[in-house]
């Protein structure tokens, strides 16, 4: 087979880029592309030791590679935290970029496009060095199209948030004009969050995106259609290509996902999960960084104990904050638990996700998440921490209506009457909406449709770089 061309994919260290950009990767590798994956340090050794990425299911094509140490760690769950780790990216990890991609056009076969969602880093290596970019944003274009609104809403004076006006509608979100809140928009629009670093990176994105050769959304037509068309009357080269992670076992015919974790998985709760009636569990999971506060916790357990309803809940190590002197846990609390319970450090979500058992989903509403519980018909109850989760939570419940919104609430009572509304006021009318969806998702990946096309799209795109550098050579 005649050699496509070699991609360099250079994720923003957390988990939910990486895992979204290696199934990516996959599908490139298995349309016959060289790709090589850049992680920093110890994003590449927890990803060697706890998924199956070094177990042959990727051809020899694909290698990862890694920046120097020294780059800021990947677990975090702080606006300074997250700008610490991209200005050490642009520290230590552009120069290494310049160096990695001159170094492999002398040894190798030369870098077609760079697929990344560092932004700035990737346009000042496309100017100096004319290597075509794609920006894969790995979250939704319903938030994409809210970061790149913020200027707008700037202008129009509905930024900053004005004192009591969380529940205003917002107006200058094209699109989105009926039903957003000011509380919907993504976590750094929020007063103290404004004048971070990382809220003037947000700023400077909506003008830096034309200068890129090409958008990539892991979402699919029909589930954000109205809001694509307002994102391509500015941007027009937007691949649309997921849900990647069903497209990658429906092209690879796997009944079970590979593993992309960078968390070790308890297996043992699928087990469990084996042994409870069908459609009567309430998944817990609230990501890979966020964190929540003991009182937070508490609240959470009660709803769930009071609710009455099976519960498996995925407690990290680190997923509560300022845990010194904490008290006991309640008698009534660990009786509850040792009766309807099952707790895990991390958990295959997606196979958690489709099992039969599962009936619904308490999750902080990152977007993976989100299409994972989509593709699963499992309704959700929607508490987000931060970033695009504001928004992607108001699509779930006023939207898509396949789910509950319960943002910025957290007490037991809220937390139980939503299970309840869930899992039974409410079960058959939320489970039709899912399974609609899912059924939607499902055929866009599907031969023929759209995000089985825009794929095969995209890699026709590349292919005609991999022939432009060809002939400079």
């Amino acid at each position: 087979m005649e050699f496509s061309g070699h991609i360099l994919i250079v994720p923003f260290p957390l988990q939910g880029h990486i895992n979204s950009m290696l199934n990516l990767a996959h599908l490139l590798d298995l349309s016959n592309f060289h790709v090589t994956f850049l992680l920093t340090a110890d994003t590449h050794a927890r990803l060697l030791a706890h998924s199956d990425v070094d177990s042959g299911r990727f051809s020899p094509r694909f290698r990862l590679h890694t920046f120097p140490a020294g780059i800021h760690g990947d677990r975090t769950g702080s606006q300074e935290e997250l700008a610490e780790m991209f200005y050490s990216l642009v520290k230590i990890g552009e120069p290494f970029l310049r160096e990695l991609i001159a170094r492999t056009g002398d040894s190798g076969p030369p870098f077609t496009c760079l697929i990344s969602d560092l932004l700035e880093i990737s346009l000042n290596i496309s100017r100096d060095l004319g290597l075509p970019v794609y920006y894969f944003r790995t979250i939704g274009a319903s938030a994409l199209w809210a970061y790149f609104s913020v200027p707008d809403l700037i202008q129009a004076n509905e930024l900053p948030i004005k004192e009591n006006g969380m529940d205003s509608l917002v107006t200058k979100v094209k699109g989105m004009e009926g039903f957003l809140r000011a509380r919907d928009l993504p976590s750094l629009c929020r007063a103290d969050e404004m004048t971070g670093p990382v809220f003037k990176l947000v700023c400077t994105q909506p003008q830096l995106v034309h200068q890129l050769h090409a958008i990539i959304l892991n979402t699919f037509e029909g589930l954000e259609g109205p809001i694509l068309s307002h994102i391509r009357a500015k941007y027009p080269k937007v691949y649309t290509i997921g849900p990647l992670h069903a497209s990658l076992k429906a092209r690879l015919q796997l009944k079970q996902a590979s593993s992309n974790s960078l968390l070790q998985e308890d297996r043992s709760c699928i087990a469990w999960l084996d042994s409870q009636e069908p459609k009567s569990v309430i998944y817990v999971s609230f990501g890979s960084i966020s964190v929540i506060t003991r009182q937070q916790l508490m609240e959470f357990w009660y709803g769930l104990v009071n609710s009455g309803k099976k519960f498996l809940w995925v407690m990290r190590p680190d997923l509560v904050v300022a845990k010194d002197g904490e008290t006991p846990i309640p008698l009534e609390l660990e009786e509850g638990t040792k009766a309807n319970g099952y707790m895990v450090g991390w958990a295959p979500q997606e196979e958690v996700l489709e099992h039969p058992a599962v009936g619904g989903f308490l999750t902080h509403c990152g977007w993976n998440s989100t299409l994972e519980s989509i593709v699963a018909g499992v309704p959700m109850i929607c508490w987000p921490f931060f970033a695009d989760q504001q928004t992607n939570s108001r699509f779930v419940g006023e939207v898509w209506k396949v789910g509950l919104d319960m943002k910025d609430v957290c007490d037991r009572s809220s937390v139980e009457n939503m299970i309840r509304e869930l899992m039974d006021k409410r079960k058959g009318e939320l489970l039709k909406r899912v399974e609609d969806m899912g059924k939607l998702a499902k055929e866009a990946i599907t031969e023929g449709g759209s995000s089985y096309c825009n794929l095969d799209c995209l890699i026709q795109d590349i292919i005609k770089l991999n022939v432009s550098v060809r002939k400079t050579i």
